[in-house]
């Protein structure tokens, strides 16, 4: 099995990372997670990577990644070192997954979404493919044999977890029949090439954190794996997650100041009402001097209400 490409031998104390995916401008949820893993690696000294997560190229642009560029540098949110962009380490990916295919360790599966909804299995694939393997001349994408075990790790925010990837999720889909990488591959992937110490993002990933440790291990066993903090996600007054797709309104970066003011305030952080016209930079060493994970809200989602207050 390749190894990830570049990882740093040893790795640093504290890397963290922001990844999001050039579907669209950030809105005030991804701005929390931009804000929330952007804090706790400074108040660590630790560093700050941004990476582009552009693997579905059907959607995702160029001028959806110039437009985060934008706004996070409108917003006093400046990364360290080069912009890693995923579409550029599609044969990295791919040589991962045919390694596993050629050891008996994945397999192809030819299954439909129409199949998978009939049968039960989008969420937790029922091994299909692994009895009753497609034509070799069907397209297929790759499933990789997820081993039956419990995984565990304690979340920095939301605590000890445990999950169990046989009832999760099944065998994991790890390259898709339309020919993209899997999310949970290209991620796991980076993350131990990147040397990523640390890892804050939404809640709504919980889920998504023992899919990509076991990814992880299946890679390199011996390879150290993050420590993850999982944020709760905005919700609308309607108590709907705000993402691209239920309408979310895009960050006015001419409104930095008080779109970080409300950030910080959902965060379980509020600045004193006298900085809320402060310039970002002046917003965020204040937040930096104030900020510790032990005051973020504790489970999945921020009150709709609250974020509607706030503007959002």
């Amino acid at each position: 099995m390749p190894a990830p490409s570049t990882r740093a031998t040893p790795p640093p104390r504290y890397r963290g990372r922001f990844a999001p995916s050039p579907t669209g401008p950030l809105h005030l949820g991804s701005l929390l997670a931009a804000v929330g893993s952007h804090l706790d690696a400074r108040v660590h000294h630790g560093e700050w990577l941004l990476r582009i997560e552009n693997i579905d190229h059907r959607r995702c642009t160029d001028e959806a990644a110039d437009a985060i560029f934008t706004a996070l540098e409108a917003h006093g949110l400046h990364w360290d070192g080069a912009v890693r962009h995923q579409h550029r380490h599609i044969e990295h990916y791919r040589q991962a997954a045919n390694a596993w295919l050629d050891a008996g360790r994945a397999y192809r599966c030819g299954c439909t979404r129409k199949r998978l909804a009939a049968s039960g299995a989008l969420i937790r694939y029922d091994g299909h493919c692994r009895d009753q393997p497609p034509p070799a001349d069907k397209t297929a994408g790759l499933r990789l044999k997820t081993r039956d075990t419990t995984t565990h790790f304690n979340d920095r925010i939301q605590g000890p977890q445990r999950f169990s990837l046989a009832s999760l999720c099944g065998d994991l889909l790890i390259w898709r029949r339309d020919q993209i990488v899997s999310y949970q591959l290209a991620v796991a992937f980076d993350d131990l090439d990147q040397a990523i110490t640390h890892v804050v993002r939404g809640a709504d990933l919980l889920d998504s954190t023992p899919r990509q440790l076991e990814v992880m291990a299946q890679l390199d066993p011996s390879a150290p794996v993050p420590r993850y903090a999982h944020l709760p996600v905005v919700c609308s007054p309607t108590g709907h997650k705000l993402s691209k797709q239920t309408g979310a309104k895009p960050l006015d970066v001419r409104q930095a100041s008080q779109n970080l003011h409300a950030a910080l305030t959902l965060l379980g952080a509020p600045p004193p009402v006298a900085l809320k016209p402060a310039p970002p930079g002046e917003l965020l060493e204040w937040a930096v001097a104030h900020w510790h994970l032990g005051q973020v809200p504790k489970g999945p989602r921020l009150s709709g209400q609250s974020a509607a207050a706030l503007g959002a």
